[in-house]
């Protein structure tokens, strides 16, 4: 692994925020990666979203949660099994569209498809108005967050979905869609309730073609 940093690369403050979290994935990965890499994939992901957090408060947390993703994608990489199908919702901030989108996949298939977000351009935080809309829909995503999508992530999953064609991402050779959807920055509620349900709509249509079924309402 190429320019792999350290905790050792990192302020002393800093190191203390995330040592937990590196003791934490160490465990869980115990036999699947060795100390050093998941080390680099802690300080990785939280040098990501520090760079665009305006609030600190949970970056360890947060960092511990997006390294948890990328060392699940990198050993489904590794493993010669098919394992559980899984998405990868992009758009530009992933503050909106594509977190909208993964919630409406999670409540639909539960466990049966791993999902992603990620964004060529992270925004600080989610929008308010798409956090509100979906709890109006009984789907909570107040915790999830804005990253970046990763090469790892990329290449783990079975579909990409590009929630605007302008989304900047790499050629994987495996299925990629585009949608092209309204984006809910500055809109009204009712605007963003009309993509909410836009969006519910094509989630519906794609577990249908991923044969997965949905719980009885």
């Amino acid at each position: 692994m190429t320019d792999t940093r350290t905790l050792h690369d990192l302020p002393p403050a800093e190191q203390r925020l995330i040592q937990r979290s590196v003791e934490e994935l160490q465990r869980e990965f115990q036999g699947t990666f060795d100390d050093e890499t998941i080390e680099h994939f802690v300080v990785d992901s939280y040098e990501r979203l520090a760079a665009k957090a305006k609030v600190t408060t949970f970056i360890g947390v947060l960092s511990e949660r997006f390294a948890r993703q990328r060392l699940q994608a990198m050993a489904k990489i590794e493993s010669s099994e098919p394992g559980t199908p899984s998405v990868l919702f992009l758009c530009v901030h992933n503050a909106g569209r594509s977190q909208m989108a993964a919630g409406w996949l999670r409540a639909l298939a539960g466990d049966q498809v791993n999902v992603y977000t990620g964004g060529s351009e992270p925004g600080a935080e989610l929008n308010p108005e798409v956090v509100e809309v979906m709890a109006e829909s009984g789907i909570d995503i107040h915790e999830e967050f804005p990253k970046p999508w990763t090469d790892e992530i990329v290449r783990a999953v079975d579909i990409v979905i590009a929630m605007v064609a302008a989304t900047s991402a790499p050629s994987t050779g495996k299925r990629y869609v585009d949608w092209d959807l309204a984006d809910p920055a500055g809109q009204d509620l009712s605007t963003v309730r009309a993509i909410r349900d836009e969006i519910r709509t094509r989630v519906e249509a794609l577990v249908s073609s991923l044969g997965v079924a949905t719980p009885v309402e």
